[in-house]
Formats: C-alpha cells, structure tokens, sequence
C-alpha cells in the first residue's frame, strides 16, 4: 500500500521512508485523552503569551516556569508592555530562572516585534527564525500553537522521543544526526491537527519518555518502539561526549554601608550578563585544587589582593572583617567557586567611581535582578542570618 505523504513533507522533499501517518495520528489521539491541558499558556492561541512560555521553557521545567511566566505576565500583559520596559525590570523579572541570555533576547525581541510588526508577531515561520532567541524548532512552536501553521520541532523531548522509537543511535546535538531528526520531523507531519501533535510530542518526552526511569507501560508508541524492543531506553538518546569539567574561582567583594550593599552592573555579554552583582576581582580565574583544599570556608584573608584593596579605595576607607564561607555554584560546562570578601565603608571617597556601580538597600538588592548565588546571600544578610 501506497503511504500518503503529508503536504508540508512533500513541499520539504523528504525521503518517503520517514513518512508515517500513523505515527501522528497515534500522538494526537493520546494528546486529546491524556496529554497536558492546564498550563497556564494553553489557555489562549495569542503569540505573546505563546512565544513568552517557549522562550522560559527552553532548557527549564515546566514546574519552574510556571511562577515567572505568571509573574511576567502580571508586569507586562503585553510584547509592547515588554518592549517599554527598562532592561533592569526585565532582568529583576527573570532572576533566578538562569540561562541570562533568554532575557536578554525576549526583550531585543519584544522591541523588534513592535517596531517591525507593529506589535503583532508574525505567522512566518521564516520571519520569526530572524528574531532574537528565536531558533528554528521554538519558531515552529509558536506558529503552530498561535496560527495552526503546520510546522516541524524538534527540540530536547523530541528528539529523545525520536531517538528511541526510531532507534536512532548517535548524539542527536550532532549536525548529521540532527539534520536526519529534521527530515523525519517534517515526514511525520500531519496535514491536520498540529496543535494535539505538538503538543503531544512535548507531553510524551516530558511526562513518559523521560531521559530516567521512562513511563513505557503508559507510552502509545510503545508497539513500536525500537528501544523498548531491544532493551535500550537508558543507553537512547546517545549521550553527549563528556569532558572534564573546568572549573573557576572568582574573588567578590560585599561591602556594607550601614543597611546598604554595593553593586556593580555586569556587562551585557559573558556570564550572568547585564545582571547586577558583587563587584568581581580581576575576573574569573582557573581553579585549582590543593591538598588542603577542603571545600569550607576559605583561609581567613587568602584573597585579598592588591587588586581587591585598590578597588575598595576608590570608594573610601574600608574596613575589611572577613572571608564568607566559599559558595559553589555549577553552570553548564564549569564549577563556580565564589570567594566573598565581607568589608564595610567607614568613610566615603569623594566622588562614585562609576555609573556602574550602584548602592542599594539591603532587601531591595536582595529582590533586584542579580544572579541567583548572590541572590541568596543577599537575602540571608537581608534576614540577619549572618553575624557581621
């Protein structure tokens, strides 16, 4: 028998092997009956609320997102409401939900879209690829959930979901295994309802086929799941090839002005960019271990260094107390560790230094954009946990 090739495949010129209707069909009968329904951004087809969930859901559980997506919403009900906004109340807005960059390219973005299509994100997919923090499967999603438009995604859950029914071995962040994932993607496209299979696919890797411990007794795809057959879900998706992790040391300073703390606003490229912070000490330095490297607290003083010293002076006379307890804090491909040195002004230079440099309440800046390490230190200080 002859199998249909769904439009959107035919316009793709995919090769008929990856074509399967049942597939989709399958998808979309158990989204209707067991999928996801509640979330908060399902309950409307408008592209903001639709593209502002896709952007916080990348790389974050839906758990997580939840709170800010809501937070969000409240503050800025609409892209223009977004745009308008000062970069520091986008910032403070998505403290501690991580990977600063989405922050900073939903603002650019918001921006563009009200000064490009007046304020209406547009049905092109190929357009919405243009935008900032906009990739290729995350423009799909918003077209498809906003517009109906039959488009292909193809991120994490996907492609774990792929990987294992289809028994597709290899790491799937490589280009000759994600560019087969696309052309299967765009096969198995139906002609109709895009939405349940959309919505499908995110549910089935999100809730069942989880990277551990998959639910494959409540999986539809089961029958013909390769995986499952041969005993292979915890060695599908192939995992990423591990390097050693790096790790860094960076030196802080927490100076004190009675119930006031300085800040610094970081540059808006690198590491937690355009976030307030503590002000930092010659960079982040490569981090090597000693013998007598125990993990707590540092030695009293160890890193105060002429460079700390030379910028304590540039707001007056300092009086350093003493070292925090070291905080560790992992990012994707290193190990953070943070040296806080505690210091209070006694007397004010002259003159700020800096435009940069900012002086805020103590639970003010424990609330204001800063990343979520320094956040929680801010709030225990904020909260009289530690004993100055």
């Amino acid at each position: 028998m002859k199998r249909r090739i769904p439009a959107a495949a035919a316009a793709n010129f995919i090769h008929p092997e990856f074509v399967d209707p049942d597939f989709s069909a399958t998808v979309i009968r158990w989204q209707k009956q067991h999928g996801r329904h509640g979330l908060p951004w399902q309950q409307s087809r408008d592209a903001y609320r639709v593209w502002l969930s896709e952007i916080m859901l990348q790389q974050t559980q839906v758990s997580a997102v939840i709170p800010y997506y809501q937070k969000f919403l409240q503050s800025f009900p609409t892209v223009s409401d977004l745009a308008a906004a000062p970069a520091e109340a986008v910032m403070a807005h998505w403290s501690g939900l991580g990977y600063y960059t989405r922050a900073r390219n939903l603002h650019q973005c918001a921006k563009q879209v009200v000064e490009k299509y007046q304020g209406q994100f547009p049905a092109d997919q190929t357009l919405l690829e243009q935008l900032p923090g906009i990739g290729r499967s995350t423009a799909a999603a918003i077209t498809a959930f906003s517009y109906g438009t039959v488009a292909a995604i193809l991120d994490g859950n996907v492609k774990r979901v792929f990987a294992r029914v289809f028994g597709i071995a290899g790491y799937p962040g490589s280009k000759v295994i994600e560019d087969s994932m696309w052309q299967r993607a765009l096969a198995l496209l139906p002609d109709e309802g895009i939405e349940s299979y959309t919505q499908g696919l995110m549910d089935l890797g999100a809730t069942l086929c989880t990277r551990s411990s998959p639910a494959c007794g409540r999986c539809p795809l089961q029958a013909r799941c390769v995986a499952f057959a041969e005993g292979r879900t915890a060695e599908l998706p192939t995992r990423k090839p591990k390097k050693l992790a790096k790790e860094k040391r960076a030196v802080m300073l927490l100076l004190l002005d009675q119930n006031r703390v300085l800040l610094e606003r970081r540059p808006d490229s690198g590491i937690w960019g355009g976030l307030l912070s503590l002000p930092e000490v010659d960079g982040m330095q490569p981090y090597v271990r000693t013998e007598e490297d125990t993990g707590d607290t540092a030695a009293v003083f160890s890193v105060v260094t002429p460079a700390l010293l030379a910028l304590t002076a540039r707001f007056g006379e300092v009086e350093i107390r003493r070292e925090l307890p070291v905080i560790e804090h992992v990012f994707t491909h290193f190990r953070l560790h943070i040296h806080t040195v505690l210091a209070e002004l006694s007397q004010h230079a002259p003159q700020v230094p800096e435009n940069s440099y900012v002086w805020l309440d103590l639970q003010q800046a424990a609330e204001a954009g800063v990343p979520a390490p320094i956040k929680t230190l801010l709030q225990s200080l904020a909260q009289a946990e530690l004993q100055l």
